[in-house]
């Protein structure tokens, strides 16, 4: 075989086409790298949001961690990551957009105002809730007495939420309709009774004290003209801002500066209480199912004050609120018999002590 052969042959097996196929192929490349670079982007891109994703999730419901809560989530394995909305919220939506609407933005409320109310305290509900509403609230009104329509003659009444069931007490709603998944958009839960004057009462400025100092739990002072104060710690001081704890020494009730516990210090009553997005998560957690008037659990309350009771509970003196002691799921009632019984009348029910030997037997305080 000559040289000439040889380089033929070689040439040959270098470029068995001739050399127009590397050709192409280098025409190729370029292509090939921008889809490869598309391909990269598009991987990292989808990525990225899912772990986005991931990340919002827990900071909007950083308490899914417990076991219970990761065994709820194997249960949703079948359902893609970024679909998953474990959360809700108690903001209304509409049906439909109207054109005379469509430029209207919608603004999710902040904070929520919750009150356990009946239609003979009409009034003064409607007294407190316009107190709120310019301050970005979500209101909701648990009927206790079954009367809703009596409420739809007030403006803000048909932008509130309306639960009903009779005879029930803001606990027992509390319990089933402010689940933590549902009121989590909210920094704030005010939990309130519908017996409050709030005329000197501002829910911004009280928001203001709370978050600067730092509380968890809270409730407004009691103007010292309030019916039914059983707490000292409760009662106003006129030039405080706020008061965590209170010096008494009358009868059973000895606080000082040693005093670490209710009703000394770290101790708000449940009339009024304000709770933090990370504290209600405790406090829901904490209400029994089977719990009634609520008596008693505010002695336990500090165990959800994400921290030391003696920091993180207060009572803001600078905004304080009249409670007015009415009685309304209560009272002394009798038992009606018919004229032509020959049963002996029985004497009068004294509801409330009914209620209270109920609490008596089941409750450990």
């Amino acid at each position: 075989m000559s040289m000439r052969d040889l380089k033929s042959w070689r040439k040959k097996l270098d470029h068995p086409d001739g050399g127009g196929n590397t050709f192409k192929m280098r025409k190729q490349l370029p292509f090939m790298g921008v889809a490869c670079v598309v391909m990269l982007f598009i991987v990292y891109r989808t990525t990225n949001y899912q772990y986005q994703q991931t990340e919002m999730d827990e900071k909007r419901d950083p308490f899914d961690t417990g076991e219970d809560a990761q065994h709820d989530y194997r249960k949703l394995d079948n359902l893609p990551r970024g679909i998953i909305e474990a959360r809700s919220d108690l903001e209304l939506k509409p049906l439909w957009t109207s054109s005379g609407s469509k430029s209207k933005t919608h603004t999710a409320h902040s904070n929520l105002l919750a009150i356990a109310a009946g239609i003979k305290q009409k009034n003064n509900v409607n007294t407190m809730v316009q107190k709120f509403l310019p301050e970005n609230f979500t209101v909701v009104l648990f009927h206790y007495d079954g009367n809703v329509d009596g409420w739809f003659s007030l403006d803000w009444a048909n932008d509130a939420i309306h639960i009903v069931a009779r005879n029930q007490t803001k606990w027992w709603f509390a319990k089933r309709f402010l689940h933590p998944n549902i009121v989590s958009i909210y920094d704030y839960i005010f939990l309130w009774d519908e017996d409050l004057g709030v005329e000197h009462f501002d829910p911004q400025r009280y928001l203001d004290i709370v978050r600067s100092e730092g509380l968890e739990i809270s409730q407004p002072a009691l103007d010292p003209k309030s019916q039914d104060i059983h707490h000292r710690i409760t009662v106003r001081r006129r030039t405080n801002i706020l008061h965590r704890r209170v010096y008494e020494n009358r009868g059973s009730t000895n606080c000082s500066n040693e005093s670490t516990g209710p009703p000394c210090t770290g101790f708000i009553e449940g009339m009024a209480p304000v709770f933090s997005r990370a504290a209600w998560y405790c406090a829901w957690h904490l209400i029994q199912n089977d719990l009634v008037h609520g008596w008693g659990m505010d002695m336990k309350l500090g165990y959800c004050a994400q921290g030391d009771r003696r920091e993180k509970v207060g009572v803001v003196d600078r905004e304080y609120v009249l409670h007015k002691g009415i009685q309304t799921l209560g009272g002394t009632t009798s038992r009606k018999v018919s004229p032509g019984s020959r049963r002996q009348r029985r004497p009068a029910l004294d509801t409330r002590t009914e209620v209270s030997s109920r609490l008596t037997s089941h409750y450990i305080y």
